[in-house]
């Protein structure tokens, strides 16, 4: 027992330390300069690791990256192709249902003992199937590799699909879609998508109530057959690993998936035919806020002039120190948040900027939003600082690409998934910093096209409407929560 003495020096002694501590803080910030502007650190430099590519027996192929600085492994098969090529016209949701009912139990166990031998393995899988591409992945440490792939083939070829469980997780989609309904943010989504794409067109599509009503158990089964082959498989396994022993683990895992299955073609119909900028307004009665999503078709991800549009786009909405974050958000507080992108796919992906308006400031947010569009087109030429930084944002995000072994996995599969090049990461910062700001006027000028924009708002019609006429910036159509034109239609 600490005696009443030696407490009350080791009191004092705390406090003196502590004293002391504070006193040199004092002393810092007395010191500091606050007039000079702080050195930043230095960039990270990038280390893109290398990484073996071979065949397996079932046609699937395999890339290993060894990251040996940690006893853990990231493993995934990635799937070439997804719902946009997959999935039925009539049928949206399927995949989504598909890879949810995959959690459900297989032939040999139950949901709840599937659960309780992943829990055992400390483990999660993973499933998911996207537009273009899907997954069924895991991460554990080097020792639990092997007994995970043998759940997560359990999973993927012997699944039992279970008819009350496909009741259930309907019920639950359905319940989550009618809620989705109140939410501006998700119509104004599925509105952009419609009227952009039409529902002819795979981008152009959202799973409805109907459509996830007319699934049966037979379209899960046929979906989950059709899609998870081996022939449009690439697996990616990044850790603490041997190339050649790795590869001799998976093959005897896989020896139960036969070959079959190939890789789609990416072919898409015609986007419908611009038609001139108008404003499509969805009313939201009582909303406090508008929700803009503005934009048109854009190119696909293997256009040329990539690397002009990133720069282009990480200045005008790609970051927090953006054109439009700075104007909306910062100087006249329209906004919390204000950003646009790029969404780059095998097809014609979207360009759509965005954000959420102050009801009372709606029409005033659009002139100030178009105002940045025509700026970066040339009426607002860019400044150096705004190219070096754009540039460095870009660049400098790149070693965080492969700061773990599920970054380094991801960054890896989307070389195969996306089909660029094998030095990508080690050419990207050279490509970005190539732009100039003449080619950035040019890309904006050729795919920002403000004659033919879509300009998608929803919040509450009473108060916004007029006031959005009267900017005279582009007719109004209204439509309801789906898409869908209304029997009334006003123009300016």
């Amino acid at each position: 027992m600490i005696s009443a003495s030696r407490s009350f020096l080791v009191a004092m002694t705390a406090a003196a330390t502590l004293s002391a501590v504070s006193a040199s803080r004092l002393f810092a910030q007395a010191a500091l300069d606050r007039t000079l502007e702080p050195t930043p650190m230095a960039p990270k430099p990038l280390h893109v690791p290398t990484w073996t590519h071979t065949t397996l027996a079932n046609g699937a192929e395999l890339v290993v990256t060894p990251k040996r600085d940690l006893p853990l492994v990231s493993f995934t098969i990635n799937f070439v192709g997804g719902a946009s090529q997959f999935e039925p016209a009539s049928k949206a949701g399927l995949s989504a249902l598909t890879t949810a009912m995959m959690r459900e139990g297989t032939i040999s166990r139950t949901g709840d003992q599937l659960s309780d031998a992943l829990e055992l393995l400390g483990v999660g899988i993973g499933v998911n199937v996207g537009s273009e591409s899907g997954a069924i992945s895991f991460g554990s440490t080097k020792a639990k590799l092997a007994p995970t792939l043998d759940v997560l083939m359990d999973m993927l070829l012997h699944p039992s699909f279970p008819n009350d469980a496909l009741e259930r997780l309907r019920g639950q989609t359905i319940v989550n879609l009618t809620q989705s309904k109140d939410q501006p943010p998700v119509i104004a989504g599925n509105v952009f998508a419609r009227v952009l794409y039409g529902t002819d067109h795979p981008y152009g599509r959202v799973q409805t109530e109907e459509s996830v009503r007319s699934i049966t158990r037979d379209d899960v089964v046929a979906f989950h057959k059709a899609y998870f082959q081996p022939g449009r498989a690439i697996v990616t396994v990044t850790g603490d690993v041997d190339a050649a022993a790795v590869k001799t683990v998976i093959e005897k895992a896989f020896a139960a998936w036969p070959q079959g299955g190939e890789k789609p073609t990416f072919a898409y119909p015609a986007v419908p035919p611009k038609a001139a900028t108008t404003i499509y307004l969805v009313d939201k009665p009582k909303a406090a806020q508008s929700v803009f999503a503005i934009g048109l078709v854009g190119p696909p991800r293997d256009n040329p002039d990539y690397f002009a549009l990133q720069v282009m786009n990480t200045i005008l909405g790609g970051i927090f120190q953006s054109r439009l974050q700075h104007n909306i958000r910062e100087e006249k507080g329209y906004s919390y948040g204000v950003n646009s992108r790029f969404a780059y796919g095998k097809g014609p992906g979207a360009f759509r900027g965005g954000g959420s308006m102050t009801t009372a400031k709606t029409d005033s947010a659009l002139i100030e939003f178009m105002k940045e569009l025509r700026g970066v087109q040339g009426e607002k030429p860019f400044t150096d600082d705004e190219l070096a930084q754009g540039k460095a944002a870009l660049a400098q995000s790149l070693p965080s690409d492969f700061a773990s072994v599920n970054a380094t996995s991801n960054a890896v599969a989307a070389l195969y998934l996306q089909s660029l090049p094998q030095d990508y990461y080690q050419t990207f910062a050279a490509k970005v910093n190539a732009v100039t700001k003449d080619d950035l006027v040019r890309v904006a000028k050729k795919y920002i096209d403000l004659d033919h924009l879509d300009i998608i708002i929803v919040g509450d019609r009473a108060v916004i409407e007029e006031p959005l006429r009267q900017t005279r910036i582009a007719p109004i159509v209204r439509l309801d929560i789906d898409g869908k034109p209304l029997p009334v239609a006003v123009t300016p």
